[in-house]
């Protein structure tokens, strides 16, 4: 079935609708996390519906039947981590309407979140990012537009440790060179400045100098603003810089299926192995919390034991 046959999706509920404009114009969230609160809350509209009828009360809603639509979502086969998800954005919907006097109580606050298994993300040891860079090296040589934009962007990823949708949304105003930094906007729309290292830099001016001959081929048609350009002068998507990434690793460690957000796990790893102060790595991440960055360290100690399983005679 195309798009255009597809049904439309049922109108949000008025209450929602308002969250989802909060979220918006207050909050300043991404469209891809106002896309996940509503397919969150358009979830939990329906169960409601289905538990107390079309034209429910959100103050109908209690403690029990959050919990019974948290059981509903595991019997559907949701992993631990979408239901923790699905129960975060109950949670600040109704602490919207609670300030919005519409409930008295947050019936999802007393509901307890299912734990979730502490996973130690992917990430390339030194020798696999070395032939990561030294495959994306020879490819550049060509000096196709493709080849070189692509070095510029895993070299860029790692150098800086950035998100995906982060590297997609820099503009050339982002860059200084001179400098060695590059300017980023997280999650929140929080903005960080992230130092560039050499290879990256090095990488950056190489590409810049191809995107100059792609401008004057295109006769200057080109996406005002945008530093990572397709071939046809667009800003690049994040699907297009994920199949460049992932092209790559997958030429180094087919097995594993890495995705393109290990880069960004390989260079946290890369730092804790080295000695970095952990609030650095943080403040580099750009993680709200020290906890999500405490990860890395788990990283580190998981590895070291594997050495250790492998190299000691009595392990």
């Amino acid at each position: 079935m195309s798009d255009d046959e597809r049904p439309a999706p049922p109108p949000l509920a008025p209450e929602v609708a308002d969250f989802l404009t909060h979220l918006e114009k207050e909050r300043d969230v991404s469209p891809n996390t106002r896309r996940a609160y509503e397919r969150d809350l358009r979830e939990l509209t329906g169960y409601l519906q289905r538990q107390l009828g079309e034209r429910f009360a959100w103050d109908a809603v209690d403690r029990l039947l959050m919990r019974g639509y948290l059981g509903h979502l595991t019997r559907r086969g949701l992993a631990r981590r979408s239901v923790a998800r699905a129960l975060s954005s109950a949670r600040s919907f109704f602490r919207f309407l609670h300030r919005e006097e519409l409930v008295e109580a947050n019936p999802a606050r007393a509901v307890g979140s299912p734990k979730l298994e502490r996973r130690l993300p992917g990430y390339l040891d030194r020798a696999q990012a070395q032939a990561l860079f030294d495959l994306a090296e020879t490819r550049a040589q060509s000096l196709r537009f493709v080849d070189v934009r692509n070095l510029a962007i895993v070299e860029l990823l790692y150098s800086a440790g950035l998100r995906v949708s982060e590297l997609q949304g820099i503009n050339a105003s982002d860059l200084d060179l001179l400098s060695q930094q590059v300017k980023v906007r997280g999650k929140g729309r929080k903005e960080r400045i992230v130092p560039v290292g050499d290879h990256a830099l090095r990488a950056l001016r190489n590409y810049e100098a191809r995107r100059d001959e792609l401008h004057r081929r295109l006769g200057g048609k080109v996406e005002r603003g945008a530093f990572f350009l397709n071939e046809r002068g667009k800003r690049l998507g994040v699907r297009a810089v994920q199949s460049a990434v992932t092209g790559l690793l997958r030429a180094v460690d087919e097995e594993r299926g890495l995705s393109t957000h290990a880069l960004r796990h390989t260079f946290a790893t890369h730092l804790v192995d080295g000695g970095a102060d952990l609030r650095a790595v943080q403040e580099l991440l750009g993680h709200a919390s020290i906890s999500t960055t405490q990860i890395y360290t788990h990283t580190s100690v998981e590895r070291l034991r594997q050495v250790y399983r492998k190299a000691h005679p009595r392990a």
